[in-house]
């Protein structure tokens, strides 16, 4: 049975005690910096040969050219139809809610025309090209393909390109498939931090691209950041995490299984359980020693559910919500009566499961909006993936020859106030007494 710390927001050090529990350091090893960063100068300097050795050194795959190592729109079909029906169907009806979901979130260009006849406006263009990284051997999301790829399409992203390790040669019919139902364009079978710097860089065969978005191990982590700058990337994410509000109405079972549902990712994910019902808890705690043992990855939950989980005991429902803004988790369970209302009150999460039948695992699969979110806090400032990573917005300016004049006016005292003399000759040329 974990050890699961508990917590109670009366006490007077409540708050310092949260704290040490949330406290986790997305931190690259030094070793990991230097390979990386040799990795990135080698595709840099090299292109496709430097692809071509790291491929044979990491996925012991030996080819002649990297031309070989694309994965066809014809063998993306093959592996659409290898999958059997039960996943097809599951895969496409994940695909097309998550597409009606995105299609909310397309921007569209604006302006207005003001009384002089300026134009002022802000025009909506999608990226040129984009990037997903999608991780291979022992690991297989095929949701991650759809979740990345189906936004950067529905923003009309012209040319969306997957890479993907695989070792030994071995590809994944439904990460395959899933990129099939989603629209990519192009696949290649590389991975590691030298499929990050050749989508960053350009190689001779794999062309650069605007934006990189995806999920992968420490090495892809640390190349996508120090890439980042060169082209846009989604965020480093940190371990996966759940905060649990239920007012103990829910069946303990259910949350205990939401709280597996994160800590089975890894042993860094962190699961917390926030209640004003003490017996509750206990209830939770009961649950979590009778099912622990029944899960396959048994070991990862139990490390991680030692090592990061919390019980919080509160004294009502405002204090709880209180406690969540202060989190700010990536996924927010609001087990609760009137979830919506309560809802209302939340200032940061990445994701909200509203009500007691919304698990979580929902949103990684297909209920409709992104599973890439904010973790670690971050959700106090950044946002889910969605359709707006994938467009640039640009100002529209049109000055009239009577807006130019008094907008002159207003530049020329500005500018000569900053001592840029050429900023202030520029508009008032433009100036009509």
């Amino acid at each position: 049975m974990p050890e699961i710390r508990q917590l109670n927001a009366a006490d007077e050090n409540f708050w310092q005690q949260l704290d040490d529990v949330l406290a986790w350091e997305q931190s690259s090893d030094s070793e990991v910096v230097a390979t990386v960063t040799g990795i990135l100068a080698d595709v840099k300097k090299r292109g496709d040969a430097a692809l071509l050795e790291y491929t044979k050194k990491f996925d012991r795959i030996e080819v002649a050219s990297v031309g070989h190592l694309e994965i066809t729109q014809e063998q993306l079909q093959q592996s659409l139809k290898a999958i059997d029906n039960t996943q097809r169907d599951a895969l496409e009806l994940a695909g097309a809610r998550i597409h009606a979901y995105a299609e909310h979130q397309k921007q569209e260009s604006w302006s207005y025309t003001e009384d002089d006849g300026t134009v002022l406006g802000q025009k909506i263009t999608p990226m040129d090209r984009a990037g997903l990284y999608v991780p291979g051997g022992k690991a297989a999301y095929p949701s991650s393909v759809l979740m990345n790829a189906i936004p950067a399409k529905v923003a009309g992203v012209t040319e969306l390109i997957m890479v993907v390790p695989t070792p030994d040669g071995k590809a994944n019919d439904l990460v395959l498939a899933a990129a099939a139902i989603a629209g990519v364009d192009r696949v290649f079978s590389i991975g590691g931090a030298q499929a990050v710097a050749a989508l960053a860089y350009g190689t001779e065969t794999i062309p650069k691209v605007d934006i990189i978005t995806g999920p992968g191990n420490s090495y892809v982590a640390t190349a996508k950041r120090m890439v980042y700058g060169i082209v846009g990337i989604d965020m480093i994410a940190g371990p996966s995490e759940i905060l649990i509000v239920c007012d103990g109405k829910t069946d303990p079972d259910w949350i205990a299984m939401d709280l597996f549902s994160q800590a089975e990712h890894d042993e860094e994910a962190q699961s917390i359980l926030v209640s004003p019902d003490a017996e509750f808890i206990a209830q939770v705690k009961a649950s979590i020693e009778k099912l622990l043992d029944d899960m396959p990855r048994k070991d990862i939950i139990e490390k991680s559910l030692n090592d990061r989980a919390a019980m919080i005991e509160v004294a009502d429902m405002n204090t709880a919500i209180e406690v969540a803004n202060h989190i700010a988790p990536e996924h927010l369970e609001l087990s609760i009566d009137d979830a919506e209302q309560w809802a209302q009150k939340i200032r940061h999460a990445g994701a909200i499961f509203m009500g007691r039948y919304t698990a979580e695992a929902l949103g990684d699969y297909c209920a409709g909006p992104n599973h890439v979110l904010p973790t670690s806090g971050t959700a106090r400032f950044s946002s889910p993936l969605g359709v707006y990573d994938f467009q640039k917005r640009s100002s529209l300016i049109a000055c009239s020859e009577k807006g130019a004049s008094e907008l002159g006016k207003c530049t020329s005292t500005l500018a000569h106030g900053e001592g840029l003399v050429a900023h202030a000759r520029s508009a008032e040329y433009r100036i009509k007494d």
